[in-house]
C-alpha cells in the first residue's frame, strides 16, 4: 500500500483523535482500511487524503450528510458540480442566517449588560431582563437556533 501509516499517524497527520477516524469509518465517511497479517489498521494516501477533505467540511461547518453527498460527488469526476454548488449554497445560507440570529443577540447581550448599574440582585437589570422576556425588556426579537426542520430549508437559486 503506498504511503502506509498507522491509524495514530493518520489522525496525527490529520490534527484529530484516533477515535474521530475510528468514527468516520464507522458511519461510512472513511472506507475499511487494510490490515496487516498482524491485524493492524494500515491506511494508504487515500484515506489520508479522504479524512483532509473530512475534516476540511467539517472545520467549515458542513453536517455529515452534506460531507457524504460531497464524497460521493468528489468520487464522481465526471458529475456535473451542480449538486455540489448546491450544497455548499444552502450551507452559505444557513451560516449567513445564523451570523443575522448572532448580530441580534449581540445587540440585546450589550444592551442588556449596558443597562446593569450594579448594586444588588434584587435590582440588577440582566437578572431582571432575563426573568421578563416582555417587549419591555427586549428591543429585539432573539430567537434560539433554529430546529431541525427549520436547518433542512432549501435554497432556491
Amino acid at each position: 500500500m503506498e504511503n502506509a501509516q498507522t491509524i495514530g499517524a493518520l489522525a496525527r497527520h490529520a490534527g484529530c483523535a484516533v477515535q474521530t477516524v475510528r468514527h468516520y469509518e464507522q458511519i461510512g465517511l472513511l472506507p475499511a482500511p487494510g490490515r496487516t497479517q498482524g491485524g493492524h489498521r494500515v491506511y494508504g494516501r487515500a484515506h489520508r487524503d479522504r479524512l483532509a477533505f473530512i475534516r476540511h467540511a467539517r472545520e467549515l461547518g458542513f453536517e455529515v450528510e452534506s460531507i457524504r453527498a460531497l464524497l460521493r460527488l468528489a468520487d464522481q469526476k465526471d458529475t456535473p458540480c451542480a449538486d455540489a454548488d448546491r450544497i455548499a449554497a444552502e450551507h452559505l445560507a444557513a451560516v449567513r442566517d445564523r451570523i443575522a440570529r448572532l448580530r441580534v443577540l449581540e445587540t440585546e447581550l450589550a444592551r442588556m449588560v449596558e443597562n446593569c448599574l450594579g448594586g444588588s440582585a434584587g435590582d440588577c437589570r440582566v437578572l431582571e431582563v432575563l426573568a421578563d422576556h416582555s417587549h419591555a425588556h427586549c428591543v429585539t426579537e432573539h430567537l434560539a437556533e433554529p430546529g431541525p426542520a427549520a436547518r433542512k430549508r432549501k435554497v432556491r437559486r
